[in-house]
């Protein structure tokens, strides 16, 4: 999968002169976070985030009244408070490793763009609906957790087990965090309820331990 397939394509956006009143309008309005800032020719020159207009305004407020902090709205510009190191995407990136990018760089989203040109933004919110839609977990099912040998074939072995015991296999997720080294985790949901969930448990057991659904 890739970006191209969860970004929002319909994006929001400032200027560099545009006013931070103006930015926070949208953001209550559309119920965002993030706005690219833009040039004319849609390059993305930085990013304002909520995050951002929280941090510039705390020392104001404790001087300012609601006039006077709605005058700072008005009168500071995006370009003053937007995140001028902008961490970008192509649509043919992997999600994945749009995740890792985001996440190593403590970010809330990444603009698209192509040809120099912003095409979409994919944001922390797109990745939880990656998450919710990659592991089957809206569609209800059986979870089995089994930590195991990091060897050739024991994932299949567990998948084996599973469709043994009457149930289809909608998706399997491999971890190596928090296991000793040369094991893993991983967790196997299944598509439907139907299948005997015991005895399955039971077996997945007997070979590598008790698992948890």
């Amino acid at each position: 999968m890739f970006v191209s397939d969860w970004m929002s394509r319909s994006v929001y956006t400032v200027h560099t002169d545009s006013p931070l009143s103006e930015a926070v309008k949208m953001m209550r309005e559309k119920k965002i976070k993030h706005l690219p800032v833009v040039d004319k020719k849609k390059a993305v020159i930085g990013v304002l985030s909520d995050r951002d207009i929280k941090e510039y305004m705390p020392s104001k407020a404790t001087t300012l009244d609601v006039y006077e902090l709605h005058n700072v709205l008005l009168e500071t510009k995006a370009s003053k408070v937007m995140k001028k190191k902008v961490f970008t995407a192509k649509p043919d990136l992997p999600i994945e490793e749009a995740a890792m990018i985001m996440y190593d760089n403590n970010i809330g989203c990444l603009p698209i763009v192509e040809s120099g040109k912003l095409v979409g933004i994919i944001s922390d919110r797109d990745l939880f609906r990656v998450l919710v839609d990659i592991t089957g977990v809206r569609q209800g099912g059986n979870r089995f957790y089994v930590v195991m040998p990091d060897k050739p074939g024991v994932t299949g072995e567990v998948l084996d087990v599973v469709k043994k015991h009457g149930f289809r296999v909608d998706s399997v997720l491999t971890t190596y965090e928090g296991v000793e080294k040369g094991y893993k985790r991983v967790v196997v949901r299944t598509a439907g309820r139907e299948g005997d969930a015991e005895a399955a448990t039971l077996e997945l057991s007997r070979l590598f331990g008790a698992p948890f659904m």
